[in-house]
């Protein structure tokens, strides 16, 4: 791979030496004259062209003489204009405003391996995000909370930690939403999930944000049940200039960015510079955070035939968590005046230096590589190459171990606060005495050693895990990968209105699990036990071998020798796909027929419980696939309705091949079903657009798993629920639009869901070792019927702009969520008579924000803004992990009508941030 990209690398540059073209210049602007950033400029009846920098300014290569090109952006109307260049010379088109347009508010043009959907062409249910919105709106938000403006998205903070923001779509969850940036899937291939804060920089370069809800228009075979997200980041061939720019916030929220673009060069050489940093203490107690991101893109236009485009870009980030949700009693208990304190966070306290400790925090760096080739082989086809690579390096901490026989998250560890006694616990770890922690520490063999939750082997000399001879540390849950994949997608313009691609989805991934230890917190050391490959006495692990919990910036750095404790495993996913579409499309009727079909395969290694020669299984190769279709009718300029269906038989996640953390393969894989059809209604006119579909989705021979505690005579068995042909189906409607009332623009959302159950399921139980649990037998649960939790079935928005001055401008939007339910326990309902889910309150929120723009001399500018969330200061319940109707586990006490029990996440409460931003 280095070969072959130093080899492209030097054709590019000889190429580019004898290249002597005549420019093209200009600057983008709306109606109100701020800078359009990732507008299109495109030469008409060619494919030369380029997209506006942040600043709106665009520079590209023409053959001498005349022509004319068109400039075309999310939302508004194309404008076409005549030009004339000299051999050699540049020409400056000047300044080119657009008006906004109901008829192309969601559409954008994007060309390679990009699906993205084309207003009044591509029959799936589309909302778009611009990057001007993003600049404007984002401040203190996680990057997915933009979606919330559009209809069946649901996106919350989680815990609140910084990047732990998680996305659901028409009730599916993220990773049943296939997320794609530039052409790249970016979803964990073992898990299919998407960790927020490996793209934390994310907003920083994205061009444009699609959500295409349903199967969406992408060709590959992507795990699209709920929707799709495609983000198009900065290229590389914008006019030269730069922005600098820092935004103040809530709880010290401090980010500064600086980037810069050398513009196309003569030679077709092009450049794009970005680096950020953002800290802060975060809104939750004790979720302090950092992050960097960087980002680079090189560009070289070859000739006519052939574009090169690398991008590398990454974020390095560490920041505390709240991992544990508190039941609703905690919050008000740390509360005042009978409310709770949503801030309140159990998994931190002071160390003995007075500095903040955490007991969770997430450390990554994901950096990516990709290098996209586009030629443009003759007039009617062309051929779109993206290879990329991935190094994940990073995890989780969290607390291993006992003190007398009681976990971290016990009580006699917390104070008054409610907060951890972290010195306390470092203190009794080296020998010295707290007289509440009961006994004090002993040795074990000479030492203060701390171990696992089992504690010291009794058969060893040991206590076992209520004896005194253990302690608390923090360990580190390792989930690093290498990944390197490619998608190549052959396009032909078969005639004027038929066109067909094919091409190739290729991935190789290989993930590490395992424990480290991270901080023995006052400790001599640690032992660790359960590598059965160890002698008996265990594997005596040293400081100078423990991890630190902050983001390594080399992604090759060594893992193989990292001393590892608890577990140590390794998965293997290879992905191989082909796919095809033929679209057909006119003035008044568009369509198009897609097929993929891919091959999973699955290998497991197991280093702790297996021994050599017996640690790896055998690959599993899983077939799977879709096929769908859909249709545009135009009926006039103003009406238009579509409908598409589909199709797909997709591959179970990594833990459904192999059960119960072992190489345990599963008896019984099957394919997931998903069965799919939407149908959808238009309507443009000068000042009002309007979007109405209706879906139903269901989804089919899901497998999943919990985890269950069973008592077999009197002796606790830790062991796993799996549950086989789960069964979904998820209905709605959906509506959005848009009206212009001069300086006034109103938006509108609203969405209708029904997402339930259907049909029973039967459990059955095994312990770790896959063994049937004795007494045990399998039962049915009682499914059918029940409400999908975890995500709002109602949301609703309004949202105002007024344009006050050509440079004001002023938002305040309200948004309404409703039938809220809980993450439901499926293994508790065995009880025909069960009370269902639990419905949480619905809740409404008001956000605002205002901008202006100061003109300086030499398209020079200053953008300021403010936003603030949640201006009520409204106390809501965003999640709930458990399902307790009041009156359940003997508690009739309530919060709003929850019964107190419940363990849940509260959102934010009100935050605001101001942003200042230099345009040079």
């Amino acid at each position: 791979m280095k070969r072959i990209t130093k080899l492209l690398f030097a054709v590019m540059f000889i190429a580019s030496a004898a290249m002597y073209g005549q420019t093209l210049t200009g600057t983008v602007v709306d109606g109100d004259n701020t800078p359009l950033p990732g507008a299109d400029v495109i030469v008409v009846g060619s494919t030369k062209g380029a997209s506006t920098d942040f600043n709106g300014k665009f520079s590209f290569d023409v053959d001498a003489g005349s022509g004319t090109v068109t400039v075309s952006f999310i939302g508004f109307n194309d404008v076409t204009l005549a030009y004339t260049v000299g051999a050699g010379a540049t020409t400056d088109l000047g300044t080119i405003q657009l008006t906004e347009s109901a008829e192309s508010l969601n559409e954008i043009v994007v060309t390679g391996v990009v699906d993205i959907a084309k207003d009044r062409q591509t029959p799936v249910a589309v909302s778009t995000i611009r990057s001007a919105e993003i600049i404007e709106t984002l401040g203190t938000k996680e990057f997915p909370e933009l979606l919330n403006s559009t209809p069946s998205v649901y996106a919350t903070k989680q815990g609140g930690g910084w990047g732990d923001a998680r996305i659901n779509i028409r009730g599916f969850d993220q990773r049943n939403v296939a997320v794609m940036i530039n052409g790249m899937p970016v979803n964990d291939m073992e898990n299919g999930w998407v960790y927020w804060s490996n793209w934390a920089g994310l907003s920083d370069v994205t061009s444009a944000m699609q959500v295409q809800r349903g199967l969406g228009s992408s060709k590959l075979a992507i795990s699209s049940v709920g929707g799709t997200i495609n983000v198009v980041t900065r290229s590389s061939d914008r006019s030269e200039g730069g922005s600098v720019s820092t935004t103040f916030g809530n709880d010290e929220y401090q980010k500064f960015v600086g980037s810069y673009n050398t513009g196309l060069m003569d030679s077709g050489f092009s450049a794009s510079f970005l680096f950020s940093r953002t800290t802060g203490e975060g809104y939750v107690d004790g979720t302090q955070f950092e992050g960097h991101n960087y980002f680079l893109s090189l560009g070289q236009k070859i000739n006519d035939k052939h574009d090169l485009m690398f991008t590398f870009t990454g974020a390095p980030q560490w920041h505390h968590q709240r991992s544990w949700a508190n039941p609703v009693s905690d919050y008000l208990k740390y509360g005042e005046d009978g409310e709770p304190d949503i801030r309140y966070n159990s998994d931190w306290g002071y160390d003995e230096n007075g500095e903040a400790f955490s007991f969770r925090r997430n450390f990554y760096h994901k950096p990516v590589a990709s290098l996209n080739w586009d030629w443009r082989i003759n007039d009617n086809s062309s051929l779109s190459t993206v290879v990329y690579a991935s190094w994940g390096r990073g995890g989780g901490t969290g607390e291993i171990g006992r003190i007398n026989g009681s976990r971290q998250y016990s009580s006699k560890f917390k104070n008054a606060q409610g907060i951890v006694r972290v010195a306390e616990i470092q203190r009794w770890n080296r020998g010295e005495t707290v007289a509440d922690f009961g006994s004090d520490r002993q040795m074990f063999n000479g030492a203060y050693s701390n171990t696992g939750n089992n504690g010291h082997p009794t058969s060893q000399g040991g206590q076992g895990r209520y004896g005194g001879d253990n302690g608390i540390s923090r360990r580190a849950s390792m989930n690093s990968h290498n990944w390197f994949g490619s998608v190549i997608n052959y396009n032909n313009e078969l005639s004027e209105t038929l066109t067909m691609d094919a091409g190739v989805d290729l991935r190789t991934y290989k993930g590490y699990h395992y424990r480290v230890v991270n901080d023995d917190l006052g400790g001599d050391n640690y032992i660790d036990y359960d590598n059965r490959n160890e002698p008996a006495s265990g594997n005596l692990i040293n400081p100078s071998d423990y991890v630190e919990a902050s983001p390594d910036w080399n992604p090759f750095a060594n893992i193989t020798d990292q001393e590892k404790i608890d577990y140590n495993n390794d998965g293997l996913v290879n992905w191989a796909g082909v796919f095809g579409q033929l679209e057909y499309s006119n003035d008044i009727v568009s369509a198009f027929i897609q097929g993929a079909y891919s091959n999973q395969s699955f290998k497991r290694i197991e280093y702790f419980n297996e021994v050599p020669g017996d640690q790896e299984t055998d690959w599993e190769n899983i077939a799977g696939g879709n096929i769908k279709g859909g249709i545009n009718w135009n009926i006039d300029e103003q009406h238009n309705v579509f409908g598409n269906l589909g199709y797909y038989s997709r591959q179970p996640n990594f833990d459904a091949v192999y059960l119960n953390f072992g190489n345990n393969l599963n008896p019984d894989i099957q394919n997931e079903k998903v069965t799919a059809f939407e149908l959808g209604y238009g309507f443009r006119a000068e000042k009002f657009r309007l979007n109405f579909n209706a879906y139903r989705t269901s989804w089919k021979d899901r497998f999943d798993s919990a985890s269950q505690t069973f008592d077999v005579g009197g002796v606790e068995v830790r062991g796993v629920a799996n549950l086989y042909g789960i069964t979904q189906v998820h209905t709605g409607l959906e509506l959005e639009g848009s009206m212009n009332f001069g300086n006034f623009i109103v938006d509108i959302m609203g969405s209708v869901g029904n997402w339930e159950y259907d049909g029973n399921v039967t459990a059955s139980y095994f312990d770790e070792n896959q063994n049937p649990i004795p007494g045990a037998d399998d039962e049915v649960l009682y499914l059918d019927g029940v409400k999908v939790g975890d995500a709002a079935q109602v949301s609703a928005r309004i949202g105002l702009t007024w344009k006050a001055t050509d440079n004001l401008k002023f938002r305040l939007s309200q948004q309404y969520f409703d039938n809220l339910y809980a993450n439901i326990d499926a293994a508790s309902f065995n009880d025909e008579d069960h009370k269902g889910s639990l419905q949480l309150p619905g809740y409404s929120l008001m956000d605002a924000g205002a901008s202006y723009r100061f003109d300086l001399k030499n398209s020079r500018s200053i953008f300021l803004s403010f936003n603030a969330s949640n201006l009520g200061d409204h106390k809501y319940i965003s999640e709930s992990d458990t399902n307790y109707h009041v009156g359940d586990r003997g508690n009739d006490a309530t919060w709003n009508g929850i019964n107190t029990s419940n363990r849940v996440y509260y959102g934010w409460g009100r935050t605001w941030s101001t942003s200042l931003r230099f345009v040079f």
